[in-house]
């Protein structure tokens, strides 16, 4: 029989009759209704959620609870999205458990993880779970969750031709999760009377960072104090990861424009050689303001494509990287992009390889 990993690959990530939580509904029904036998955490918003996730696991594992946690997308590999007891689960094994049902009911790649997911939880019984939203949050296949807590990450202009084209418009969807009597996490205190408006029972608003949100996340679940330390040593491979000294080398899945503002600032100095970019962007994150954003690094970037069907093709965003670069090379495969830029670099140059998360799970 194909492959669990296989087989999940060969499905459409897309739904092809519009989004809506109707099929996940009855694939869960299939299944037992998994997601009623734990209390969940839902992490919603545009940036940050999958660290935010993360860094709430490691608090909630270091205050004694068996903890699921549900990632996307993945970067190393498919088992990172589903996690038990803080390790990857046997993703063959999770998806076996749910692959008769969710052919029955022609799934989605999304509708099966998630469900995978949700069944692994289930039987191993766990404490808690926190769960990250795919695409938005209403009609997001994640929304099916018994959410004691949602934490809404950030607001900013992406996937506008599902969400809408405010960040009103895309706050109240993904905010749209929301159940009667739950907490919310906020880091942006005017999304307030959304979350009041789908019954939220409490507000709490924090900093701007991904582990003030976690510790609120954390402590609003278990009504008591975590310590910030238990999750020092949380690391997501592509998310400001650094891959090498010489040349300097970060790896990072800004993958919109509010992403490369976080970005910018938290790079180290450029040395003596300045950046060289190895970038790839989806077609439909305003590629060409990325790059205006990007070109403050340096003068040259190296074009590439993931093999999502979204993404921009190289000659294309070579041609928009062009307007903002003084030199721009055009190498489609990205580990022979990243190659040339390697050389480009030399050894007194840094490198910044960014744009996609699809781009850097393919390198």
């Amino acid at each position: 029989m194909q492959s669990a990993t296989r087989w999940v690959e060969s499905l459409s990530p897309w739904p092809s009759d519009g989004f809506g939580i109707e099929r996940m509904q009855e694939l869960l029904r299939e299944l037992g209704e998994p997601q009623a036998r734990f209390p969940a955490i839902h992490v919603v918003g545009t940036n940050g959620k999958s660290t935010t996730t993360r860094l709430t696991e490691a608090l909630l594992l270091d205050a004694g609870l068996s903890v699921g946690a549900y990632l996307s997308p993945h970067v190393g590999g498919w088992s990172e999205r589903i996690r038990v007891g803080g390790e990857e689960v046997d993703f063959e094994s999770a998806l076996a458990a749910v692959r008769p049902a969710a052919e029955k009911l022609s799934a989605t790649q999304f509708e099966a993880l998630t469900a995978a997911a949700l069944v692994a939880f289930a039987e191993a019984q766990v404490d808690a779970a926190v769960v990250e939203a795919g695409l938005g949050g209403r009609h997001d296949a994640t929304n099916v969750l018994r959410t004691r807590v949602v934490v809404l990450t950030s607001v900013a202009l992406d996937h506008m031709d599902v969400l809408g084209d405010t960040r009103e418009a895309i706050a109240a969807e993904k905010l749209a999760v929301v159940q009667p009597g739950c907490t919310v996490v906020l880091a942006e205190d005017e999304w307030r009377e959304f979350a009041e408006e789908n019954g939220a029972a409490d507000v709490v608003v924090t900093a701007r960072s991904n582990l003030a949100l976690a510790v609120a996340a954390a402590e609003s679940f278990l009504g008591k104090p975590v310590d910030p330390h238990a999750a020092d040593t949380v690391a997501l491979p592509g998310r400001f990861e650094r891959r090498g000294e010489s040349p300097l080398e970060i790896w990072d899945g800004a993958h919109n424009l509010a992403g490369v503002g976080w970005l910018l600032p938290r790079l180290p100095p450029a040395p003596p050689g300045g950046w060289t970019i190895v970038c790839s962007i989806l077609r439909d994150k305003r590629p060409g303001m990325m790059l205006e954003a990007l070109s403050v690094l340096g003068s040259t970037l190296v074009a590439t494509e993931s093999s999502s069907g979204r993404a921009l093709p190289a000659d294309e965003l070579a041609a928009l990287a062009s307007a903002h670069f003084e030199r721009v090379e055009t190498v489609p495969e990205p580990a022979a992009a990243r190659a040339r830029a390697l050389e480009l670099a030399g050894t007194d140059g840094a490198l910044l390889v960014t744009g996609s998360l699809y781009l850097l799970a393919e390198l």
